[in-house]
């Protein structure tokens, strides 16, 4: 299949064709649902449209725990049915859609009691197994085991003594969610989705009682368009409420945003080699491997705040830090915290008051004809949502249109993966490069890493690391802003790479040099390097003083110093 290439060029001209012919589907919000419904109707011969107020990915989908997985709590709950879907949709991920991208990873549970707590859990988790088996995609990951206190910390050595009598390992996995997301919006525009980043819906446009399209405002260019659609899926996520409230109706449900924040540190500091998992008062703990570093998280608090960008506190750190160390022979500080990010999770408001016992399942909608909206849910059975999502908007086509078909669609950089990878040696004696490193760029682009070496082969500058954050190449600076959609430098530091969380500066050092590699690709003068720059380090300070601060409220305050580079 052909790939797309998410360039300037391209962003301008899928903009122009959305403007000049009526789409099938419009999809709001370019955030993985969003995403994901844009392939979904791209893949049944539907005259697709994507517009996304801000990056790919800038919300939500960019701030998870970064784990595809079945939601192992839920089995406490009973909520066999959102299980067993998220199992079948990880099996999908792992084996068929996205092999380069998602990848297993192992998590040790810690047992506290004896026998009964054994017996509990292990039921669990080997259920667990037996469901993902019977959906017949949980072969490619090992099952669970039992495991002695003895074996567990050999396991995890960083764990105290005392603070297990035993253990329990089984298997889940992980992605990068922003690359995932990228990845999923170029999977679109190569089957003929037209795309556009940067581009906020500033109204709907009405025939009646009918929404038959959308104003949209190009925020880069300045231009305003009117987006005319037959039907337009509401897929926003947190800012679902907001986006129905331009339609001038009551929505049938609500949105509830719920903040989760994770701390980043370096491998070092933990000494395991395996994932964490650990009960807390309100939820469970995650410690998850990262390359050279571990993600710790998630607090689960409400948040009516901005949304677009949700702060980490000081009671937040200090919450994560007091978890972690209560299992920990050698307890981390704040000293030990390279990075931290806050995200919300877009929650269907129910009775509940307490954010953790909000549904995570999801609902779709039909509030007012041509309009379409789908919310709550999950990242790992985004597939099903944007499937329904679609499903809803034919039901408002006056004609025939194909099933779902994206339980066959691989991903870009999926096809040819597994024999690139088989040949990653050769592939790095050709290029000069580290086998690691081209390890690296097959796990973050599959077969597509071919085109980021094609970059290399024609300026061999480009395949030395960045400076200050030596896990990435200068060619992946310059292929974010070339074929990913990358119009900031915020976009490359942040979503394309993870600088802004994977070093102790946050990517100040590196910062300058990123923006002269994206210069040419944007045609980019020194005063708008130099004030790209400038946007970046204010903004890292921002959220550095937001983090200092002890409570939402005047974290909140403290992030908003810093300004958005692109004005709505």
């Amino acid at each position: 299949m052909r790939t797309a290439t998410l360039g300037p060029e391209q962003r301008d001209g899928s903009l122009a064709a959305m403007a000049e012919r009526e789409l099938d589907v419009l999809v709001v919000g370019g955030g993985v649902v969003g995403a994901g419904t844009a392939l979904d109707a791209a893949t049944r011969g539907l005259v697709t449209g994507l517009v996304e107020a801000r990056d790919w990915a800038s919300g939500t989908s960019s701030r998870s725990s970064k784990l595809i997985h079945g939601g192992l709590r839920y089995l406490e709950m009973l909520d066999f049915a959102l299980v067993r879907e998220a199992l079948k949709e990880r099996g999908l991920l792992l084996e068929r859609l996205a092999p380069h991208l998602v990848k297993p990873v192992p998590f040790l549970y810690p047992l506290q009691h004896k026998a009964w707590e054994r017996a509990y859990a292990g039921t669990g988790v080997a259920l667990y197994d037996a469901m993902s088996l019977a959906r017949g995609h949980g072969r490619g990951l090992p099952g669970h085991r039992h495991l002695t206190r003895r074996h567990a910390l050999r396991v995890a050595p960083c764990l105290r003594k005392d603070a297990l009598t035993g253990a329990l390992q089984y298997y889940d996995a992980q992605m990068d969610d922003a690359r995932y997301v990228a990845t999923l919006v170029r999977t679109a525009a190569a089957y003929g989705a037209e795309v556009a980043n940067r581009t906020r819906v500033t109204g709907f446009v009405r025939e009646g009682e009918r929404v038959v399209g959308a104003r949209v405002r190009d925020l880069e260019g300045g231009g305003e368009y009117e987006v005319r659609a037959q039907q337009i899926v509401n897929a926003t996520g947190v800012w679902t409420d907001d986006t129905q409230a331009m339609v001038g109706e009551r929505g049938q449900f609500h949105v509830k945003a719920s903040k989760g924040i994770h701390l980043v540190v370096p491998k070092d500091r933990i000494h395991s080699s395996t994932g964490l998992i650990l009960r807390t008062e309100k939820s469970v703990l995650f410690v998850i491997p990262w390359g050279r570093h571990w993600i710790v998280g998630t607090t689960d608090t409400g948040w009516d705040l901005d949304k677009a960008h949700p702060a980490a506190s000081s009671a937040d750190i200090d919450y994560l830090l007091e978890h972690v160390n209560s299992v920990l022979s050698v307890p981390l500080t704040r000293d030990d915290v390279e990075g931290v990010y806050a995200g919300l999770r877009p929650l269907l408001a129910g009775e509940s008051e307490a954010t953790s016992k909000l549904s995570r399942e999801h609902t779709v909608a039909h509030p007012v004809p041509g309009l379409v909206v789908v919310a709550g849910g999950k990242y790992t059975t985004y597939r099903v949502m944007a499937k329904d999502a679609v499903d809803a908007a034919v039901h408002g086509l006056d004609r025939r249109v194909a099933p779902c078909v994206t339980e066959e669609i691989p991903l870009v950089g999926a096809e040819g993966y597994r024999a690139l990878w088989n040949a990653r040696a050769q592939i790095a004696a050709r290029h000069g490069l580290h086998v690691v490193r081209v390890e690296h760029l097959l796990n973050r682009y599959g077969s597509l890493a071919e085109e980021v070496l094609a970059l290399i082969a024609e300026d061999p500058s480009l395949g030395a690391p960045l400076g200050g954050a030596d896990d990435y190449l200068r060619a992946e600076v310059v292929y974010a802003a070339g074929h990913e959609g990358a119009l900031h430098l915020d976009d490359v530091m942040t979503r394309r790479t993870r600088i802004s969380i994977e070093t102790f500066d946050r990517g100040t050092r590196s910062a300058r040099e990123a923006a002269e590699l994206m210069a040419p690709v944007l045609g980019w003068d020194a005063e708008r390097v130099d004030r790209e720059v400038e946007h970046y380090e204010k903004r890292v300070e921002a959220e550095r003083e937001s983090q200092r601060q002890p409570d939402d409220l005047t974290a909140d305050a403290a992030r908003l110093g810093a300004p958005d580079i692109v004005r709505s």
